[in-house]
């Protein structure tokens, strides 16, 4: 639990208006309320503190049904990416590693099938070129096999030729370039140089069995849309992906949330999240008086790098920074993650189900939403994620 000098005594403390908070808060509530949601977690952030936290719902946990309360915690699925990013950041900004360096060159294993040529940058850009790469949730905890199955992957296209979101695939490919040039396991390395320092003993990926029972059980919700919904509302059906509803439901099982799954396995509250992306803000002195990120390298990592690589099915340009997307000013950062009121600045990293992590360099807001029921229907579940950041970025006073 969060210690209380993370929490503002009230919204105005930190700037931001009741009443506007009450809005957003108003807005959590209601799909929950409704009953197309179980439970939600929201929390709003600034000047180093959360202004608002509230939970909504109820939830199995630890085998047993009940309400849902600012304790319980969540699985935030690729909002994890920003952490493990931000892991890199620190080896960026120490020198122990670059953009340029091949990922073979750092894991031999990773070599075979022509996979030579793709580098850290492509990596966390998700030009890599291996978006379908199988690895079984039953095998995240063996480490064995997941050099084998390193070595086993193949290239769906060159590196860097263009970009497809990398689910999981890449980001394990990080999480052991950040054992080998650390000498840290990727969850002890976020625990000890990230999550301690910063005062955020729950920001965790992966919880051992004895710690799982405080998380509430991912559960799948509503009807999914039809080619011909998609036809009638002018938009592409989306493309075949891993993150399937077994893929999702599966991150209830007690191996998948031992993992930490550096793409995807972050377990925490919302409140975390929030103040996550509030030290990314920041970037406070945390030991003998030294930030955790080297200060060029954060500003270096926060902006955009992707050129003019686009999303595959809405064809709008991706705005990828080193591991986060940035929002953009073209129209398009509501298909991003944001909301419609967010800075041409924010970033942040979206997550499957619906959760949201973000930060406003220009109000210094950030947000953080978590749900453990998963929409089938993703159009009603990304409106629910644009108006709920976009409550959340007006709150300023």
């Amino acid at each position: 639990m969060l210690d209380a000098r993370w929490f503002a005594e009230n919204p105005r403390e930190v700037g931001l208006d009741p009443a506007k908070v009450e809005a957003l808060l108003a807005r959590a509530e209601r799909e929950v309320a409704e009953g197309l949601l179980p439970s939600c977690q929201v929390a709003i952030a600034r000047n180093g503190k959360i202004a608002a936290m509230r939970t909504f719902g109820h939830a199995v946990q630890g085998g047993v049904d009940k309400p849902a309360t600012d304790d319980t915690l969540y699985c935030v699925f690729s909002c994890t990416k920003a952490i493990i990013a931000s892991a890199i950041w620190i080896l960026l900004g120490e020198r122990k590693l670059e953009l340029t360096e091949r990922a073979a060159d750092i894991i031999p294993e990773f070599a075979p099938n022509d996979k030579t040529a793709v580098t850290v940058e492509h990596l966390l850009l998700h030009t890599g070129g291996f978006p379908f790469a199988p690895y079984a949730q039953h095998e995240w905890l063996d480490r064995t096999r997941m050099l084998e199955r390193f070595a086993a992957w193949r290239l769906q296209f060159p590196a860097g030729q263009r970009f497809v979101y990398h689910a999981t695939s890449g980001f394990w490919v990080l999480g052991e370039i950040i054992r080998r040039r650390s000498g840290l396991d990727f969850r002890d390395f976020v625990r000890t140089r990230i999550a301690e320092p910063l005062g955020l003993p729950e920001l965790r990926l992966g919880r051992p069995p004895h710690e799982q029972a405080r998380i509430a059980d991912i559960v799948c919700v509503g009807e999914a849309l039809t080619a011909d919904d998609y036809r009638k509302m002018g938009l592409p059906p989306p493309p075949e992906t891993e993150v399937t509803e077994d893929a999702i439901v599966g991150f209830n099982h007690p191996v998948a949330r031992e993992s930490g799954v550096p793409g995807g396995g972050g377990i925490m509250t919302a409140a975390e999240l929030a103040l996550f992306y509030q030290a990314l803000l920041h970037n406070p002195p945390v030991t003998d008086g030294a930030p955790i990120w080297q200060p060029e390298t954060l500003r270096e990592a926060l902006k955009v790098r992707s050129g003019d690589y686009f999303d595959p099915v809405f064809k709008y340009k991706c705005n990828r920074a080193l591991g986060v997307i940035v929002a953009g000013d073209d129209g398009f950062a509501n298909f991003r993650g944001f909301g419609r009121t967010t800075s041409p600045l924010a970033f942040g990293h979206p997550g499957a189900g619906g959760q949201i992590a973000w930060a406003d360099p220009v109000s210094g807001i950030s947000l953080g939403y978590c749900t453990n029921g998963y929409d089938r229907n993703d159009v009603r579940q990304g409106r629910r994620g644009v108006a709920l950041s976009s409550l959340a970025a007006v709150c300023c006073a």
